[in-house]
């Protein structure tokens, strides 16, 4: 498959609906609601469950919620068909007024900027997912959580397994357990049906691990290697296993952690990647024995392999950042070990 090389034909593929998808739109009923639509997955999330249904045939309403403080993201999700409703999801009347959908695909959260605002973080990771319980007891909720509830563990482990007792690190990850909790309490009050994804990493060319380390290869700035292993998975893939997991809804939650198959090294990664942009490479800090590393075995089973395996990903982000492609401006400090953001 040929690497993207524009900004459209990047969204186009990141928003290209697997068969899966499309089945799971075709046999889903309902409207589906995207709450925190603005955010790095979102607008290609939605546009994936609107080309789906499209594809399969269902006329139903795709809807994407957001502040929108730059208009232009509206304007784009309008152009490929999605609603949009303004909201201010910490303002509960807000939050009243929104329409009903029995289907809700939850992104709402907040990582970047936590520490040194934390009583917001906890308000947008924690408080609000009980507020959107108490909108939608009646809805089937998919919810974005993160790997970060784990904690750290060995490399040799293979990464954290859906049973393991979370033990998250700083008040970002405790957050996001608390957020899990928020859905868990009310799956079982309301009797909503829920799966709780635990993600890490979602990466396309403008975001996530492998960008952070071309990025930081290619400006001659050193790679450290604290963390010393990872898990990624192409945002394409990420998105077309959020949408089917709206068929996997339960009460009380499943979990599901998504990621990608392989455990990868920085160092390996990053020597690759310097190859790749003709750049040398300098390391700093050491490899520890421990890391922030998931194991999806569960997800690949029901779902399939990734379409765009690590190795393809990493050329294609290699070739994006070599051209002079755009990035996001939000590094995933994946580095971080005292869970500090």
């Amino acid at each position: 498959m040929n690497a993207p090389t524009t900004v459209a034909e990047l969204e186009d593929r990141l928003s290209e609906p697997t068969p899966g998808v499309i089945e799971t739109m075709r046999t889903l009923r309902g409207d589906v609601m995207f709450l925190g639509v603005a955010g790095k997955m979102g607008p290609t999330l939605a546009r994936m469950a609107k080309r789906a249904s499209d594809l399969a045939g269902i006329q139903r309403r795709v809807i994407g919620v957001s502040r929108f403080s730059d208009p232009g993201q509206a304007a784009a999700l309008h152009a490929h068909g999605i609603e949009t409703i303004r909201c201010d999801l910490l303002d509960e009347s807000s939050v009243a007024q929104l329409p009903e959908a029995e289907n809700i695909v939850y992104c709402a959260a907040m990582k970047f900027g936590s520490t040194g605002n934390e009583s917001l973080t906890w308000a947008m990771n924690t408080w609000l997912p009980s507020l959107v319980c108490r909108k939608f007891p009646r809805s089937r909720i998919v919810a974005f959580s993160t790997g970060n509830v784990y904690g750290l563990v060995p490399v040799s482990s293979g990464g954290s397994v859906e049973t393991d007792t979370p033990q998250p690190i700083g008040e970002y990850a405790m957050s996001c357990l608390g957020r899990e909790r928020m859905f868990e309490h009310f799956s079982r009050t309301f009797g909503i049906p829920v799966v709780l994804l635990r993600l890490n990493y979602a990466c396309e060319l403008r975001y996530g691990v492998l960008v952070d380390l071309a990025r930081k290869i290619w400006t001659g700035q050193p790679v450290n290697l604290g963390m010393g292993c990872f898990n990624c998975l192409w945002q394409g893939d990420a998105n077309a296993m959020t949408l089917q997991s709206l068929a996997l809804t339960t009460a009380p939650p499943a979990v599901l952690n998504l990621t990608g198959p392989e455990l990868l090294r920085v160092r390996d990664v990053a020597e690759e990647l310097g190859r790749r942009l003709n750049r040398p490479v300098t390391f700093t800090g050491a490899e520890g024995a421990t890391a922030l590393l998931n194991n999806a075995r569960s997800a690949l089973m029901r779902f399939g392999p990734p379409r765009v395996p690590a190795a393809e990903l990493l050329e294609w982000v290699a070739s994006w950042v070599k051209h002079f492609g755009p990035d996001l401006g939000k590094p995933t400090h994946f580095e971080s070990r005292d869970g500090r953001f």
